[in-house]
């Protein structure tokens, strides 16, 4: 499984599989294709774990309690759990436009890529605001300050769960003149936070929506509309439909279509396409970029492929 000295292995984001007997040569591989037959079995799967669903009582549980049982996963795990996302910038590369290290990601053909024109400009001279919904304990935050030297910028960061913000706070990394972060439930109707309306260049909404009930997404998106300024823009990563994740649930732990409680309690909804858009364009932004991710990992010591689904997508605020 080792590569030789001479071969030069693809960069993160550009690894495509050609050749089906390669498929254990590398980790990952991108943009790979499902046909029929996958998409069945999966459906099939979805069907099958989503025939019981939880109690009204235990769902009442659930959302009464959700704080807590996000303080009882950071407290269990610390920040030793998720990985700092270096992914990021060959996503996203207007979180850090003055990193030139990240590859140059190329998504499938005819994918809603943004133009050029469209790209935020950086001026050196000009203060940079980027807000993270759900910062965690700051997988987000800190690989933006690692990256970007820019002075003019600031981060802030807002968590659901006081105990992911007390590690955060707790990192040697933490800087208070670069970045802050605070307790927030962005599912409220009126936010309390340290920044104006229309003041935020940037906003991180990654893997933090499909952790809050559907009926209350709406009231995200349109706070996020709210605190961005003209021209700002959204960026989003979250599950996918017949995500890994997803086809792995045992039948007694789904609250409604695509909405599952984990054994910790924590809750995870799975996206269609089309629920994005929705979601972004009712609240009056202009889409970019929607498309599905789909990425092939693989366990080459055990012999293993493993199908993860993503949805990515950038939505701005019109001018």
């Amino acid at each position: 499984m080792e590569e030789s000295p001479t071969e030069k292995r693809p960069q993160f984001g550009n690894r495509y599989l050609e050749n089906a007997d390669e498929v254990f040569k590398h980790n990952a591989w991108d943009n790979v294709q499902w046909d029929s037959e996958q998409e069945n079995v999966a459906k099939a799967k979805v069907e099958q774990n989503s025939e019981i669903k939880l109690t009204e009582d235990y769902l009442r549980s659930l959302e009464e309690n959700a704080d807590k049982h996000w303080d009882a996963f950071y407290d269990v795990h610390q920040n030793r759990f998720f990985k700092d996302r270096h992914w990021l910038f060959t996503e996203f590369p207007e979180l850090a436009p003055d990193n030139t290290s990240a590859p140059i990601r190329v998504h499938p053909n005819g994918e809603n890529n943004p133009t050029e024109e469209n790209q935020i400009q950086i001026r050196s001279n000009t203060k940079r605001l980027i807000f993270e919904i759900g910062c965690g304990v700051g997988n987000t935050i800190f690989p933006i300050l690692q990256y970007s030297r820019d002075p003019n910028l600031f981060i802030y960061g807002g968590d659901f769960s006081s105990k992911a913000i007390e590690i955060t706070k707790q990192n040697e990394l933490y800087d208070t003149k670069r970045c802050e972060v605070f307790v927030l439930d962005a599912t409220e109707n009126e936010w309390k936070v340290p920044f104006e309306e229309n003041s935020l260049d940037i906003i991180v909404l990654i893997f933090v929506l499909s952790a809050i009930d559907p009926i209350k997404m709406p009231t995200v998106i349109n706070n996020a509309y709210k605190y961005l300024k003209p021209g700002g823009l959204v960026v989003f990563r979250d599950y996918g439909l017949y995500d890994l994740a997803q086809l792995r649930f045992k039948k007694g732990r789904c609250i409604s279509d695509n909405f599952y409680a984990r054994g910790d309690n924590t809750r995870v909804y799975f996206f269609k396409q089309e629920e994005i858009t929705n979601l972004f364009k009712t609240a009056g932004f202009s889409e970019e970029q929607n498309l599905v991710d789909r990425r092939l990992q693989v366990n080459r010591g055990k012999m293993l492929t493993m199908y993860r689904v993503w949805i990515q997508g950038k939505y701005r605020k019109p001018l």
